[in-house]
């Protein structure tokens, strides 16, 4: 008798994967806690994220929109202005330390920069440059916005009972001076670069897992029964800035981000990990769930993540769904991700 003779079909290549249609494979997720339908979900992190809101929302489980739209702005208007992208209106939030810097703020252990881009007398949040597409008539209005941001997050975290944060990127831009960490380059979205200021930076396993940590500390000082849920963004860089083929630097980046997801959940009790990244770029599925741009997932591509997701959740405990449940086809170009306008400069 050895230990592999006692282990079911799922645990071997030629059964699990090998031996099924790649749509057949199943049973991809085995989730380490409930999630029941009236426990408030928060959402944040990168790009991904926003279709797990979304289908949470067309599922009936209870999302949390922590920081919703003003009644006055026309509902068309809400994704531009980032309402119900995220839980809060913090914009995609591509690393760990983004949202280690996002929490001490909103929990009162560093004070927020007074920072702000202006152009053409109007003005833009640094570490959040795209939740006004015509920026704020005045600072004041800015930073008004943002501590309501900041009151959101204090907010969402009390209420939450799950955290489902989606691990982007390792690749960052910094503050030299203050070490703090902005969403995208500066002078591409908004702003103005300068190397005398701004510094780049790659996040390796150690300085992400502490973030990490650190973020999961945070959250908890002030919800200790919160329990998180990671994932991995299964879209590529869209440009590096380490002098690697971005081939080479997108493997490097999901790596050490995986690896952590990986670590965390050996770690540190009530963490698990959704497979969305093996899912999306199994070899199983022959980047099938790709747009021809080899980057943005289809929409099919995201109904089979959330099939995934959603069965997990039902084998632990049914989930009540709706009589007429929407499709969670959305395309990849609904989504709002800064990153993207890297794509500019190809």
């Amino acid at each position: 008798m050895n230990p592999y003779q006692c282990l079911p079909p799922r645990a071997f290549w030629r059964t699990a994967v090998a031996d099924k249609p790649a749509l057949n494979i199943d049973q991809l997720w085995t989730p380490q806690f409930e999630i029941g339908n009236k426990d408030a979900i928060v959402t944040a992190g990168s790009c991904f994220a926003q279709h797990i809101g979304r289908a949470l929302v067309e599922r009936g489980m209870n999302w949390l929109d922590a920081e919703p739209a003003p009644t006055e702005l026309p509902e068309a208007d809400w994704k531009a202005h980032n309402y119900g992208v995220f839980s809060f209106r913090t914009g995609n939030l591509y690393t760990p330390a983004m949202l280690c810097q996002w929490l001490e703020w909103a929990l009162g252990v560093s004070l927020p920069p007074d920072d702000t881009w202006a152009h053409d007398g109007r003005f833009f949040d640094p570490f959040r440059p795209a939740v006004e597409p015509d920026g704020f008539a005045s600072e004041d209005a800015l930073f008004a916005s943002r501590e309501a941001t900041l009151d959101a997050i204090r907010t969402a975290l009390r209420r939450a009972k799950v955290f489902v944060f989606t691990l982007g990127l390792t690749e960052a831009w910094q503050n030299r001076q203050t070490g703090l960490v902005y969403p995208v380059c500066p002078g591409t979205v908004r702003g103005t670069f300068d190397p005398q200021l701004h510094r780049f930076c790659n996040f390796g396993f150690m300085d992400t897992y502490g973030d990490m940590v650190r973020a999961l500390e945070l959250m908890r000082s002030i919800n200790p029964q919160l329990r998180v849920l990671l994932t991995v963004s299964p879209v590529p860089l869209t440009a590096t800035a380490t002098g690697e083929h971005v081939l080479s630097a997108t493997t490097y980046s999901k790596s050490v981000l995986r690896a952590v997801a990986g670590q965390l959940c050996e770690d540190l009790h009530d963490v698990d990990y959704f497979p969305s990244y093996e899912i999306i770029t199994g070899t199983p599925f022959k980047g099938a769930f790709y747009q021809p741009n080899q980057r943005e997932v289809t929409p099919e591509g995201v109904a089979f993540v959330m099939q995934q997701f959603f069965a997990g959740l039902d084998a632990v405990q049914p989930v009540q769904t709706p009589a007429s449940v929407p499709s969670t086809c959305v395309s990849s170009e609904e989504l709002v991700c800064e990153d993207a306008v890297l794509d500019y400069y190809a």
